[in-house]
């Protein structure tokens, strides 16, 4: 599997495209910039199946509605954030001036829980890390050696809990259960800057050590 790093709108949120042999693409968190994401699709002639969303705040979510019309393909979202799409107050749209309100479509599938998530040759491990958002969740491959933590776990930091259904003892509580109990040097590939890995996390991180 490959990934590419892109990011995306005022905050720089990261998108990820992933890549297979057979020229499939999953899309994890297609915040903004549309064009950008469908130029990089067009160019390497892959073929989007899915998309995956690490939680549901706007910056993660700005494009979703275009890459799910311009391909037909799923969302796949936690069950705890399900109305988050349609909802700007949960979503976080409303309260940022810069930002235009999201009311998207509604989520297409729902993830229920952790377990493993197949879609064509691609699989992950659902990592439930719920702090940063209510549903945040990571995606883990174990074979690349690689997890998308979305807003949980940064280069240096972890993710902001002032936001709706925030909850910094959680956060802290899903980083040291969930994510830092995974191979020291497995990468994390975060929804904000550079990646990083699990060992340099543990021994580095202000907020852990």
């Amino acid at each position: 599997m490959k990934w590419t790093r892109m990011p995306l709108g005022p905050v720089q949120a990261n998108a990820y495209i992933l890549e297979n042999e057979r020229q499939e693409a999953i899309i994890i968190d297609p915040g903004d910039e549309f064009g950008q994401i469908q130029a990089f699709i067009n160019q390497k002639q892959l073929k989007p199946i899915a998309v995956l969303l690490t939680h549901a705040h706007f910056d993660h979510i700005g494009a979703l509605d275009d890459v799910r019309k311009a391909w037909d393909i799923p969302a796949y979202i936690h069950k705890n954030e399900a109305d988050w799409l349609t909802d700007p107050d949960k979503n976080g749209s409303r309260h940022f001036p810069m930002i235009k309100e999201l009311v998207l479509e509604p989520a297409d599938k729902r993830i229920d829980g952790p377990g493993v998530l197949t879609i064509s040759n691609f699989s992950f491990e659902v990592i439930e890390t719920p702090g940063h958002s209510p549903g945040s969740v990571s995606f883990y491959c174990k074979d690349s050696q690689v997890v998308f933590s979305g807003d949980a776990l940064f280069y240096g930091s972890i993710g902001r809990t002032d936001l709706y259904g925030g909850d910094l003892d959680l956060l802290l509580e899903s980083i040291h259960t969930k994510l830092l109990v995974l191979p020291d040097d497995t990468t994390v590939l975060p929804g904000h800057g550079l990646e990083t890995t699990i060992g340099t996390e543990k021994r580095t991180n202000p907020f852990l050590v």
